[in-house]
């Protein structure tokens, strides 16, 4: 559903809980109030203010304390906000606590995401994969969620579902969740099928990860010319992209943009989108791209590695890819196997890339004409099925292949290679 947002832009304090008690990814810093506030941006919205509170818990009611929700109260009255989003994930007691006290709408950093992922996300798929994530959310808010609920098409936090939905009861919820999940099982099949195509054809799959405004889609529309917008803002990719690119003559690979990865990303909207975090399991390489010049780099290097672990299949080689590399000295760009610099903005670094592709998929393939007698006609079903077949031509000496082998299927076939680029 659109909303008026364009015409009315939310004013939002941002406000983080630094307890004593926390995880590292459940704990709000001055950084992740510096993403929080690029996230708000990203949503629309304008950050007039930002709040950090230190305690050894948070308050078993309003989270923060009484008195610093009163801060918090006086900030947004003094900046005429009409939101507070926490940089922490908040409970529905929390929430219900908190916009009594404060007395405007109260979102956490994982309603806030949800509601980039509601505006960005185009296709069927993506759509599909975003209304999974925010029932999930929502379900165990739903007694909390009355005030929110009112301000349905009024802007952050209200895209999506919608307030009809969010009053039917629970069972009709969990029933829509189960639905959903069934659409995205075909969704899976779908791809299943189109992977298999590809193994079929011999083609490997590499799929670029990072964190969210690495540069992602702009590295594939350099390589590939695939059009697809890049803008700097935090999660401008949320529908898989996929494109073929040559990386040399002996080999073409699928080149699949994914959604970025961010810090604190609610687990329930990886496994929504685990539909499209999939290709990372049957990827043949990954590429990690790295903002260079991202003051918070090693922290946003080591989410990524994680997310990776989880996600990819155990052994996958990775490609860290140090995009922007124009932006920083020569000396602050780590060096040595599997490790690239590209300024993929300004198409610097392409062929030490490309070859890097090549070196890290390893596969050595060759790229042969072979001669089949027609007595082994059968051969040229296993080529079909093993290898990358480019043309067949059927001659009065037998049938020629033109084809990209790999290793193995060189050997098998080598007496009947003519010829070899």
């Amino acid at each position: 559903m659109e909303s008026n947002f364009d015409v009315v832009q939310e004013r939002a304090v941002l406000v983080g809980l630094n307890a004593d008690c926390f995880t590292k990814e459940q704990t709000a810093t001055e950084e992740t109030l510096e993403e929080l506030d690029a996230l708000l941006e990203t949503a629309g919205g304008f950050c007039t203010g930002k709040i950090l509170q230190n305690r050894h818990t948070p308050d078993s009611h309003c989270f923060i304390g009484e008195g610093k929700a009163q801060e918090v109260r006086m900030l947004v009255e003094a900046t005429g906000s009409t939101m507070v989003v926490f940089d922490n994930e908040l409970s529905p007691g929390n929430i219900r606590a908190l916009e009594d006290i404060i007395g405007v709408t109260v979102l956490d950093r994982s309603a806030l995401i949800l509601d980039i992922f509601a505006q960005r996300a185009k296709t069927k798929e993506g759509r599909l994969q975003v209304e999974l994530a925010q029932y999930k959310y929502l379900l165990p808010r739903l007694s909390g969620m009355g005030a929110s609920l009112s301000r349905q098409g009024g802007g952050i936090g209200t895209r999506g579902p919608g307030e009809t939905k969010l009053e039917s009861d629970r069972r009709h919820i969990r029933e829509r969740i189960t639905r959903l999940e069934q659409e995205l099982e075909q969704v899976r099949h779908v791809r299943g099928v189109q992977r298999e195509r590809r193994m079929k054809n011999s083609v490997p799959v590499v799929a670029i990860v990072g964190y969210t405004n690495a540069g992602k889609s702009t590295l594939l529309n350099q390589l590939t010319g695939a059009g697809i917008p890049a803008n700097n803002r935090l999660f401008d990719t949320l529908d898989t992209t996929s494109r073929q690119l040559t990386v040399s003559d002996n080999l073409d690979v699928i080149l699949t943009d994914t959604v970025g990865f961010i810090a604190k990303l609610p687990h329930h909207l990886v496994d929504a989108f685990r539909a499209t975090l999939e290709e990372l399991e049957y990827a043949d390489l990954l590429i990690h791209v790295i903002d260079s010049a991202d003051p918070n780099r090693e922290e946003h290097i080591a989410v990524v590695d994680k997310l990776i672990s989880q996600l990819a299949k155990p052994g996958t080689p990775v490609l860290q890819c140090y995009n922007k590399a124009d932006l920083v000295s020569r000396e602050q760009i780590p060096t040595g196997e599997n490790i690239v610099a590209v300024s993929a903005a300004k198409g610097y670094g392409m062929e030490a890339f490309l070859s890097a592709v090549e070196k890290a998929l390893g596969h050595s393939r060759h790229h042969v004409r072979l001669m089949v007698p027609y007595a082994n006609g059968g051969l040229i079903d296993t080529l079909h099925s093993s290898a990358q077949v480019l043309q067949v031509e059927y001659t009065g000496d037998g049938i020629q292949v033109e084809a990209i082998l790999d290793p193995i299927l060189y050997g098998r076939l080598k007496d009947y290679i003519t010829g070899e680029w």
